[in-house]
């Protein structure tokens, strides 16, 4: 029995249609998460900490405004969570990280301010592995509390999951939005590389890092992202254009297939439910374009297969500054994890360094012209290699999510299949820089087998 489709998650759009209607408010939205949070956070642990009460006024003030018929934004009123690396005026940002115990920024990340000036109602910060890289800390799966939540966004997958709130920022430098959401039943949308802004967040490797949103549907995800682009600025005028309301469905007319070494990971329950679901794409008419058809996209798998494991070397060689500075200020303090990245990013050239990024750039354009060539929308692939492992220190394999954020394409988890009574997630990801016809994509295939 799949225990997790009796879990409703709590639906921002849903209630902003009542706060309109008049026949609920903000401020009984929120209380709902609180006494979910009541319930479930003593197991679940999503959260570093809260200001319920601040939550509460800012809610009240919103509740005024739908009352008036002038909310600020469509994102007035949604109770969020925000990951524990982005700055949150109010809120201490401790990174997860010992050494920045009770450590509070000056004011508010470009994401945090766009949506706290529409009218979003903060409830606190969620759990983070440490820096967003290292060990996985307390948080809970939200439908096994023997199993991970996966990371780095741990606390805000675990969160929206647990239906504590509908709407939880991450971050994303290998697949620390995608994993998560797979891992607890939710969606997660990673926006192509540098569409959302991401000042006032701690990064690890600029060129790497992407804002994630976890949420309890895609409208409601849409909304936040729209928001963001919309009120800070970004560097995609084309997501900026399709921002605003959720784009209409769009039936794909082809996807093509990613196996890797993903496919090998996965038991054969997981295996199994992924076929099931790509087999009923065919027959409704759905390409599906594979390794198996296509040398090109032969060719395209073997050359993500060859450097998909040098992710981490950008990321380690990006991270020498501030971490050097942390490991000669703090020494132990800081995890081991961290500690043996930088040291191997240590014995890297900066030739080597350039390597990598002009690899990356290469395997950008070949999956730019695979995608034309085949005429495929997207590529489909698990969010994550089956359900979430047992055990809290592992958060299981980055494989499936990191191909999209080595070369910076937008990517989409839709909750749609589950293994061992557990949920996982479907992984869409497209065109760079077509992250509104990428979501276009999703709405049809989410309508098609979920909402």
């Amino acid at each position: 029995m799949d225990v997790w489709k009796n879990r409703r998650l709590l639906s921002f759009t849903e209630a902003a249609a009542d706060f309109a209607s008049g026949r609920s408010t903000p401020r009984e939205l929120l209380e709902n998460c609180i006494d979910r949070i009541g319930k479930d956070e003593p197991v679940v642990r999503a959260f570093v900490c809260m200001d319920l009460e601040t939550a509460r006024r800012s809610a009240d003030e919103s509740t005024q405004r739908y009352k008036r018929g002038h909310p600020l934004s469509p994102v007035d009123g949604c109770p969020i969570g925000i990951k524990d690396i982005i700055s949150t005026q109010g809120l201490p940002t401790q990174m997860g990280s010992p050494a920045f115990k009770g450590w509070r920024s000056l004011g508010d990340a470009a994401c945090v301010h766009a949506l706290r000036t529409g009218g979003a109602v903060i409830v606190g910060k969620t759990v983070t592995t440490e820096f967003a890289i290292g060990l996985s800390r307390e948080t809970t799966n939200p439908f096994d509390p023997e199993r991970t939540p996966g990371g780095s966004s741990s606390g805000s997958g675990a969160a929206v999951g647990a239906g504590m709130v509908p709407i939880a920022l991450g971050t994303q430098t290998q697949s620390s939005t995608i994993r998560p959401a797979s891992y607890c039943g939710a969606y997660g949308f990673k926006p192509s590389h540098g569409r959302l802004r991401m000042e006032g967040v701690h990064l690890l490797s600029p060129t790497s890092d992407h804002l994630g949103i976890i949420g309890a549907n895609l409208d409601d995800i849409w909304r936040i992202a729209s928001r963001i682009a919309l009120s800070v600025g970004s560097a995609g005028c084309e997501f900026m254009h399709r921002a605003g309301p959720l784009p209409e469905a769009s039936k794909p007319k082809a996807l093509l297939r990613l196996f890797t070494r993903g496919w090998d990971e996965m038991d054969p329950d997981s295996r199994s439910s992924f076929d099931a679901l790509v087999a009923d794409l065919q027959r409704r008419g759905i390409s599906i374009v594979s390794k198996d058809e296509d040398p090109k996209v032969a060719a395209l798998e073997a050359a993500l297969e060859r450097n998909i494991d040098s992710a981490l070397d950008i990321v380690g060689f990006e991270m020498q500054w501030p971490f050097c500075d942390y490991l000669a200020r703090y020494g132990e303090v800081i995890g081991p994890r961290i500690h043996a990245i930088i040291d191997r990013a240590s014995r890297m050239t900066r030739a080597r360094y350039v390597e990598l990024l002009n690899m990356r750039h290469a395997l950008a354009r070949q999956m730019s012209q695979v995608l034309k060539a085949v005429g495929a929308d997207a590529a489909i692939l698990p969010a994550s290699s089956g359900p979430a492992p047992v055990g809290l220190e592992y958060a299981g394999s980055r494989t499936y999510p990191s191909f999209a954020t080595l070369i910076g394409f937008p990517s989409f988890a839709l909750p749609l299949l589950s293994a061992q009574g557990l949920p996982f997630g479907v992984q869409l990801f497209g065109a760079v820089g077509r992250d509104g016809d990428l979501c276009a994509t999703a709405r049809w295939v989410d309508r098609a087998y979920g909402n």
